[in-house]
C-alpha cells in the first residue's frame, strides 16, 4: 500500500514556474514507477509525465515537452514535477500516481494509486 499527498501547486502568471511534489509513504518506493496527471475543469484526466523506478527513463504528454521535467528522490520517498513557462492551458488540478512496476506508463488505468490532488491555476 502506498499513500500520495501532492503540494506545491497554486496560482502563478503565464510564463512562471511551479514546482509540485508528491510524498509518498509506504514500503519500497523505488520499487514504483510514479506519473502525473492531470484533469481541466469540464476535461477526462489526461497523461502529463511518468517516470521509471530507477529514474532512467521519463515519458511526457506533447504539450509539456521542454516546458515540464518530472524527477524522483528515491531517499526521500518524493517525485517532482517541475513546471516552468506554464500557459492558461495547463491550469488543472495535478495528480500523482504510482504503478508497482519498473518501467512508467502513459496510461491512467496501468496506475495503482492516486493521490488526491493539488491545484495549479495559470493566470493570462
Amino acid at each position: 500500500q502506498v499513500q500520495l499527498v501532492e503540494s506545491g501547486g497554486g496560482l502563478v502568471q503565464a510564463g512562471g514556474s511551479l514546482r509540485l511534489s508528491c510524498a509518498a509513504s509506504g514500503r519500497a518506493f523505488s520499487r514504483y514507477a510514479m506519473g502525473w496527471f492531470r484533469r481541466a475543469p469540464g476535461k477526462k484526466r489526461e497523461f502529463v509525465a511518468a517516470i521509471s523506478w530507477s529514474g532512467s527513463s521519463t515519458y511526457y504528454l506533447d504539450s509539456v515537452k521542454g516546458r515540464f521535467t518530472i524527477s524522483r528522490d528515491n531517499a526521500k520517498n518524493t517525485v517532482y514535477l517541475q513546471m516552468n513557462s506554464l500557459k492558461p492551458e495547463d491550469t488543472a488540478q495535478y495528480y500523482c500516481a504510482a504503478r508497482q512496476a519498473a518501467s512508467g506508463s502513459t496510461w491512467e488505468v496501468d496506475f495503482d494509486y492516486w493521490g488526491q490532488g493539488t491545484q495549479v491555476t495559470v493566470s493570462s
